[in-house]
């Protein structure tokens, strides 16, 4: 009975925070990752693309720059932030609305950014070296450098408006995640850990919501739920990382994907059970209950068996397991 209900409680989530999302306009990002590695291409939002295909030609380039077109991104940027807001509401009260709606709007604008960011660092190499990345609006000469160069400020200006709508302590706080923005689409040409950089970056929504809310980070709170974010970041972009690895070798970026090779499964273990500790650390910390250790045990569940069928030599299995992963995030919400 339990479980039923846990299902339908999914279910119901998954299918209400579609619409909101959809219905307020944020949908957009698709994964930048792996480690600034740009988009997939395989799939896409269906809503979503109608959007995209049904705007003004000239601002279908813009569109598909920021990857309206494939949600996937924003949905794994923003799933921490509402983790922290959620855990920042007082018992017996739904989350904040207001800052649920104010982080879902710099979730939409933050990974258009990162896109735009990884698309002028990567065009030399998604023009001739990559086949599915060649299209991409900068590589394929559709927007200029000076012209993503322009549209890239506009994002961070309208970025920052919304920051400003916070506390001066979240504020230096959001403004201080800049340089992880702008320098983790390079960490694939520098280290094998692209992936943890990636997770720095986007979980960084976990700090700030309940800094948010609060006033203040509680190193209690927010570390163990940082931690536990920056795990699942490296687990499924290990696993997206995993579909690009021919090319990456190639070209000679790196991931966790080559470090590991035949040994991903036991890898992906291990940060699941570092991930599962975080959230039941932060679950002591703060007095949390028999359904958070439900959903926790569900999470764990989750990806026990998602890293159990994973087949790392098909890419379409990587993607849809991957994908997987927004499930993972309205859980633990």
């Amino acid at each position: 009975m339990l479980g039923a209900a846990g299902a339908g409680l999914v279910r119901r989530l998954r299918a209400g925070t579609q619409v909101w999302l959809w219905g307020s306009g944020l949908h957009a990002g698709d994964w930048r990752p792996s480690a600034g590695r740009g988009p997939l291409g395989r799939r896409t939002s269906l809503p979503a693309a109608a959007i995209v295909n049904s705007s003004p030609r000239p601002l279908q380039s813009y569109l598909r720059l920021i990857r309206l077109d494939k949600p996937i991104g924003t949905w794994l940027l923003y799933l921490p932030c509402t983790w922290s807001i959620g855990l920042a509401a007082e018992p017996g009260c739904f989350p904040d609305w207001y800052m649920l709606s104010l982080f879902g709007t710099g979730a939409l604008l933050m990974p258009g950014a990162g896109c735009t960011i990884n698309d002028k660092w990567d065009q030399d190499y998604d023009k001739k070296k990559v086949t599915r990345t060649a299209n991409r609006p900068v590589a394929a000469g559709d927007i200029s450098n000076f012209q993503s160069f322009v549209f890239l400020g506009g994002q961070l200006t309208l970025a920052l408006r919304v920051l400003l709508c916070l506390n001066y302590y979240s504020i230096a706080l959001g403004a201080a995640s800049l340089l992880l923005v702008i320098t983790y689409p390079l960490m694939k040409r520098i280290t094998y850990w692209p992936q943890l950089a990636l997770g720095l970056t986007f979980n960084w929504g976990a700090l700030l919501g309940w800094s948010a809310v609060k006033g203040s980070c509680d190193p209690s709170v927010c570390l163990p739920l940082y931690f536990s974010g920056i795990m699942w970041t490296v687990i499924y972009d290990t696993i997206y990382a995993h579909q690009d690895k021919r090319d990456d070798a190639r070209i000679g970026f790196k991931s966790t994907a080559l470090l590991f090779r035949e040994d991903t499964k036991q890898w992906l273990s291990g940060f699941t059970v570092a991930m599962l500790g975080a959230l039941s650390l932060l679950g002591v910390n703060i007095g949390q209950t028999v359904p958070y250790y439900t959903a926790v045990v569900v999470v764990g569940a989750h990806l026990a068996h998602q890293s159990y069928i994973l087949d790392i030599h098909r890419p379409a299995d990587c993607w849809d397991k991957f994908t997987s992963n927004r499930t993972i995030g309205l859980i633990i919400f």
